[in-house]
């Protein structure tokens, strides 16, 4: 399996790019600001062609490019219900004011096509099969995608902004809700096996083993979703 990383634009978005081998059809998951040149930077070098692109939730550093990458390929864009309004209205999604800038000239708006993700959905795109769970509380239509193991390739959880190495998504902007991210998290990641690959919205990749031993908000946190940290203990990532 191929998967190919960086991070993009101001904030640091990482954008991946999953593929079963180089020369072969992939997906693009979160090309976020100024993340195209990337994007196709990463498709010549791997010989990829992409067929679709997945969002684990709609925060303009997520979304920023869905436009103009969609449109060069011809590929729909996933994204859950409770945030496809972000993509073209990412102020509202900020609670900033009517005219505030906006990192200067963004592309805000829908692609062309847009497939709505749900719950416990089995996306079968580009020879790769990829689980879908919803898991608000950064946002309300949050999602992650999990891959499961093949071969010699331990098992993969794209974790959006849910999960991060040594922390999670903030939860002050609208739609964030700390105790909701907390249930997320027992029920979207406690299951998983140690040696899972976290790969995450901001920074370094981790394991959810590492993560259930060290992190203050997976470590000490119930199957409910109570006993994890305090809010403002997260450090802000991205938005």
């Amino acid at each position: 399996m191929l998967v190919a990383g960086f991070p993009a634009g101001a904030w640091g978005t990482n954008c991946y790019l999953v593929a079963p081998a180089a020369g072969e059809e992939c997906v693009i998951i979160d090309p976020g600001h100024q993340a195209a040149e990337g994007v196709e930077e990463v498709i010549a070098k791997h010989r990829l062609k992409p067929v679709a692109v997945l969002l684990t939730h709609g925060h303009i550093d997520h979304v920023a490019s869905v436009v103009p990458v969609c449109g060069a390929h011809d590929v729909p864009a996933w994204i859950h219900p409770d945030d496809r309004f972000m993509m073209s209205d990412p102020e509202k999604a900020l609670g900033m004011r009517i005219g505030q800038p906006l990192m200067g000239e963004l592309t805000v708006g829908e692609p062309d096509d847009v497939e709505e993700l749900s719950d416990g959905a089995k996306l079968e795109l580009a020879g790769l099969e990829l689980t879908v769970a919803h898991a608000p509380g950064h946002t309300r239509g949050s999602v992650t995608f999990r891959m499961p193991e093949q071969a010699d390739v331990p098992p993969v959880l794209f974790s959006g902004d849910l999960l991060f190495a040594g922390s999670i998504g903030r939860t002050d902007l609208p739609g964030g809700d700390h105790a909701e991210i907390l249930r997320s998290l027992a029920r979207v990641c406690l299951p998983l096996a140690d040696e899972t690959v976290v790969l995450p919205g901001h920074q370094h990749q981790t394991t959810i083993g590492r993560e259930r031993a060290t992190n203050p908000f997976l470590s000490g946190l119930a199957a409910d979703g109570t006993g994890g940290g305090a809010p403002g203990a997260a450090p802000r990532r991205g938005m």
